[in-house]
């Protein structure tokens, strides 16, 4: 694993959050109607990749009630769409590369906060499963998600699991 991304892509993190249920977090984008996805951000100078993603959560979700479970080895890529990368960033990069952290929710539905932080990224969120997750994502976006689910699939059945079980808090 590299320690730096691959060159022309801005470094960023991934959340994927997981309730107790086994549903996954996802949020529409405040700036793009109808585009869903998890949350998301770059990786600041000196800041560790599960630093950066609890940071993104609080700042995303509103929410700290998170415990990281895994995370991805390797930097996964996607490019932007050549609008987008134009725009965004000063056309610095082509796209993002991406380092995904698997977290456990350890709240309620009352402890996500899409307001916590202005201006907010996301205008609405819900539990998805890992179908509608695929299916709500843009679709430049989605081989990255694939990739991520893959990665995280034994953690992530491992968590539902543990949510299956009677009596046990997750």
């Amino acid at each position: 694993m590299s320690a730096r991304p691959p060159a022309g892509y801005r470094a960023n993190v991934g959340i994927v959050l997981v309730n107790a249920a086994g549903g996954i977090f996802v949020g529409r984008r405040r700036d793009t109607p109808g585009a869903w996805q998890m949350p998301q951000g770059g990786i600041d100078a000196g800041e560790t990749v599960r630093a950066a993603a609890l940071r993104e959560l609080a700042e995303e979700a509103g929410t700290d009630k998170a415990e990281p479970v895994a995370e991805t080895p390797d930097w996964l890529t996607y490019d932007l769409p050549k609008s987008l990368a134009r725009r965004l960033w000063g056309g610095r990069y082509r796209g993002q590369a991406q380092k995904w952290v698997l977290m456990r929710f350890t709240g309620t539905d009352g402890d996500i906060d899409l307001f916590r932080h202005t201006p907010p990224e996301f205008d609405a969120w819900r539990w998805v499963s890992t179908p509608e997750l695929l299916a709500s994502i843009v679709a430049f976006k989605r081989p990255v998600y694939e990739q991520v689910l893959a990665a995280f699939a034994e953690d992530l059945e491992r968590l539902r699991e543990r949510g299956r079980r009677p009596g046990r808090n997750v």
